[in-house]
């Protein structure tokens, strides 16, 4: 059994989706791009920008669920560029304190609405 996390300081979902799903100990957060909540519009079409909003969208989620980034076990990160590994890279580290999370990092030929990157994360509440 598990309950949908939502929350209005993350964008909307743009599709039959929710923001994150409680199951368990475990929270499945939904792939963020770098939709502002407010506006549901790009912040910005900068790659530092965008991976920013990103992960603050996912930290929204987090806090809606009583938990941080440092409850983080997995995250997937999409780019559209991999020229742009370094700058996703350097932002979501700025996020995360040691232990990182398990992770992988994979360029796709597209992301929803033209986004740059795409992050998804599972955190474990302990």
């Amino acid at each position: 059994m598990f309950k949908t996390i939502s929350t209005h300081k993350a964008p909307a979902a743009i599709g039959p989706y929710s923001q994150a799903a409680d199951v368990g100990n475990l929270l499945f957060i939904s792939g963020q791009i770098p939709l502002d909540p407010e506006t549901q519009a790009f912040v910005s079409y900068d790659v530092k920008d965008q991976t920013e909003q990103v992960m603050k969208n996912i930290g929204a989620i987090l806090e809606e669920a009583g938990l941080t980034y440092n409850h983080i076990a997995k995250a997937n990160i999409y780019l559209a560029n991999m020229d742009d590994f370094t700058t996703v890279n350097e932002v979501y580290a700025s996020f995360l304190t040691e232990p990182y999370p398990a992770r992988a990092a994979i360029e796709v030929s597209r992301l929803p609405k033209g986004a740059k990157v795409e992050i998804e994360a599972i955190a474990v509440k302990e």
